[in-house]
């Protein structure tokens, strides 16, 4: 395996356990942080949101399935100007951002803070572009060998999209208020 995937699973590997840990460790510290943790978002959508969490999950997985297990890091070519290196830039860039974002949640409500509520918010929009130039270095990539796993892994961001840009950064992020 190349270096450059090397550094991809070590990435994924660390990056995913820190990610599940501030998860792990968030709701174990603070007990029935429940509302906290939904930051608004009404209960009448909860079911969407939580099918929105499984379908970016299951999308994470296909397209780190394309760029781990069928992309050749000696080939690829992102518009010409890019290269694998760009893949791990962003996974970072989505995964730092993400293990921040429940301690920092929990930060801004205990200290009923507007500045860090704002902390917050810049963290899942950092989270949401980097998943969206993670759309677009899918989409730009050659070669694009099996189509079908390809393509499959676009689909897959997608769903990872809709979940980080839309949901996360953009209806979580404006629903969620601390009291000041």
């Amino acid at each position: 395996m190349s270096p450059k995937k090397w550094l991809m699973v070590f990435i994924n590997f660390f990056g995913g356990i820190a990610v599940l840990g501030s998860y792990a460790i968030g709701l174990l510290t603070h007990p029935g942080s429940g509302e906290v943790v939904w930051g608004g978002v009404p209960q009448s959508i909860q079911p969407f949101y939580t099918a929105g969490m499984f379908l970016a999950a299951i999308g994470y997985f296909a397209f780190t399935y394309f760029i781990l297990l069928r992309l050749n890091p000696m080939e690829a070519s992102i518009d010409n100007r890019f290269g694998f290196g760009l893949f791990n830039a962003l996974y970072a860039g989505i995964l730092i951002p993400s293990a921040l974002w429940m301690p920092l949640t929990f930060l801004a409500v205990e200290h009923s803070s507007p500045g860090l509520l704002w902390i917050v918010r810049i963290d899942l929009a950092a989270v949401g572009i980097c998943s969206l130039g993670l759309l677009f270095t899918l989409l730009n990539v050659k070669p694009r060998r099996p189509q079908w796993a390809y393509w499959i892994s676009v689909g897959g961001c997608v769903f990872f999209c809709i979940q980080t840009v839309i949901l996360d950064a953009i209806l979580w992020g404006s629903l969620f208020r601390v009291n000041s």
